[in-house]
């Protein structure tokens, strides 16, 4: 029996997600023929007022709204699909809907409720949307690759269960790009997952099905994973919250990916939502069902969001370093806006302290963590691109052909640049603590820096193909730091005009620079990133629910 040309697979792939929206009733509307390049306000012309009203509603309003039996599960449920399968047609984020098992899994959650009146868990009807590469028992798991069309989830993985536990309902995957190595999300399986606020830019990757999907408010909460910026940057270029936690702090077993085993770059799985609780309430659940009594390369600590973890001891002020450029790659004019804005108005809160952080060779950081993303040379990658015969994306090319630090490494060039991995850290770790005013009677260090804020990434959402400085989220991947991604404003063509006269650093630099032409990125998504020390994930929330607070953000309104 032949081998099916990579085509036929993509066309079945294909065939096999459009038939699973078909499957949804009533029928989804069909979509203008002609998009307009922002296609976010297009699904309140299209669905009906009360499906509107559900999707727009947040995570944790949603959770409450069900457990108290205000709203059905499978109310809940139908809508989500509806507008996920609308959010397809107009972003291509999808790889499948699960109207079948999710209005099963919907029903009985009501059945629950009504016999025992009381909700079955945290999570009780709450929609969520998931990566197609973590493991879901009995659908595929591809994970980009053409040659793995045919692979089988034996198993939920063990964050799946977890949530399922506690009341969620599964109903949608969502895309990624051929290799999980792009910060864009484009495959030869389903094309390219274009940016619901400008259909000519990225959505990001290599979570970018689940940045344009929540974008589009087809979820209100899903599931991604980074491991150089995954989760961080399809929630920056498409306006949501993304969280990038501490590794080992969430279950990772049952997803599908080349490498598995690695551990020189640990890759972390996390939520994206449309809101800053959304992120906290999946932090919360997951943790507290001790995933590290099954897991246990986990470590066993809880969610600890009962203090504050800001402003102790007393009179303690919340010390914020920006972080305005990594000296790389500068950002462009609407990221250095979003930020100065928002540090003007963090100035004038009494409880704050701004200061600037110098970066610390974070050319040198990407070299050490590009060379130790594929110590095997990229073989595993590029046997799972060339099984099928599909061509290579532009960006895989770019990720492992053209990149220097891509080299086949002896056990001793692992030791090395593990050795330079551990060294840099030591290194950003004492620039950290020589932030320090003074230490307290037991010696310890008080006055140092609670959180960097900083972009998260050299621009807004680029045009495709585009997305080639990593080094604004991979850095803290390096160096294994806590960070959130969150909404701050729109690009602006009046108030961000190119910068005449610049001269680049570098060769990167200059690439950033030229990309730069304010009318094609008109209306996108600026956001910015909040930073932590290893372990201080409750602390990178807190500070950002601090700072939302007090300088009202976002500035726009981005969930339509």
């Amino acid at each position: 029996m032949s081998t099916p040309r990579w085509q036929d697979t993509a066309k079945t792939a294909q065939e096999y997600r459009d038939a699973s929206i078909a499957r949804v009733h009533p029928p989804i509307p069909e979509v203008p023929p002609s998009l307009p390049l922002d296609v976010t306000g297009i699904p309140q012309e299209l669905l009906s007022k009360e499906e509107i009203e559900i999707t727009q509603t947040t995570a944790e309003d949603l959770v409450a709204a069900v457990s108290f039996g205000q709203l059905s599960s499978t109310t809940v449920t139908n809508a989500f699909l509806r507008r996920a399968g609308l959010a397809q047609k107009l972003a291509n984020c999808v790889t499948e809907l699960l109207p079948e098992r999710a209005l099963a899994r919907a029903k009985f959650l009501d059945d629950y409720y009504t016999l025992y009146k009381k909700p079955i868990g945290p999570l009780h009807g709450l929609p969520i949307s998931v990566k197609e590469h973590v493991g879901m028992k009995d659908l595929g798991l591809n994970a980009g690759f053409v040659s793995w069309w045919d692979t089988k989830g034996t198993d939920d993985a063990h964050i799946l269960k977890i949530l399922w536990d506690a009341g969620c309902v599964f109903y949608v995957r969502t895309t990624q790009p051929q290799t999980l190595m792009h910060l864009e999300t484009s495959s030869n399986l389903y094309g390219v997952t274009v940016n619901p606020f400008n259909r000519n830019l990225t959505s990001g990757g290599s979570s970018g099905g689940e940045g344009a999907l929540i974008s589009l408010r087809g979820s209100c909460l899903g599931i991604g994973t980074d491991i150089g910026g995954s989760i961080r940057s399809p929630s920056a270029n498409c306006g949501v919250y993304g969280f990038r936690p501490t590794s080992y702090r969430l279950p990772v077993d049952g997803w599908a990916a080349t490498m598995l085993g690695s551990e020189q770059i640990v890759p972390v799985i996390g939520p994206l939502s449309t809101s800053l609780s959304g992120i906290k309430l999946f932090m919360k659940t997951v943790i507290a069902a001790k995933p590290w009594l099954v897991e246990s390369s986990l470590l066993p600590f809880p969610w600890k969001d009962g203090e504050s973890h800001l402003f102790s001891p007393e009179g303690k002020k919340l010390k914020i370093a920006i972080l305005w450029s990594d000296e790389v790659v500068k950002p462009h004019p609407p990221v250095t806006r979003a930020l100065r804005e928002i540090v003007e108005k963090l100035k004038s809160i009494q409880s704050v302290e701004i200061v600037d952080w110098k970066p610390y060779k974070h050319e040198f950081a990407w070299e050490i963590i590009a060379s130790l993303y594929f110590c095997d040379g990229a073989k595993d990658e590029s046997q799972a691109i060339d099984a099928s015969g599909e061509p290579w994306r532009p960006l895989s090319t770019f990720i492992i052909k053209d990149n220097p630090y891509v080299k086949y490494h002896s056990i001793e060039d692992v030791w090395y640049w593990t050795g330079q991995r551990e060294s840099y850290r030591r290194a950003y770790s004492k620039l950290w603590n020589e932030t320090a005013t003074t230490k307290n009677e037991s010696g310890e260090l008080e006055g140092m820096v609670d959180v960097i804020l900083c972009p998260a990434g050299p621009g807004t959402a680029p045009p495709l193909d585009h997305s080639k400085w990593w080094g604004y989220t991979s850095q803290w991947n390096l160096l294994d730091y806590p960070a959130v991604v969150f909404p701050v404003s729109r690009v602006d063509v009046e108030k961000d005009g190119i910068e005449v006269g610049y001269k680049a650093m570098n060769e990167r630099d200059e690439f950033n620079h030229r990309m730069y032409i304010p009318e094609k990125f008109e209306g996108a998504p600026i956001s910015l990133q909040l930073v932590g020390r290893r372990y201080e994930d409750e602390k990178v929330l807190e500070a950002l629910e601090f700072i939302k607070e007090a300088s009202g953000l976002p500035s726009k309104n981005f969930m339509r």
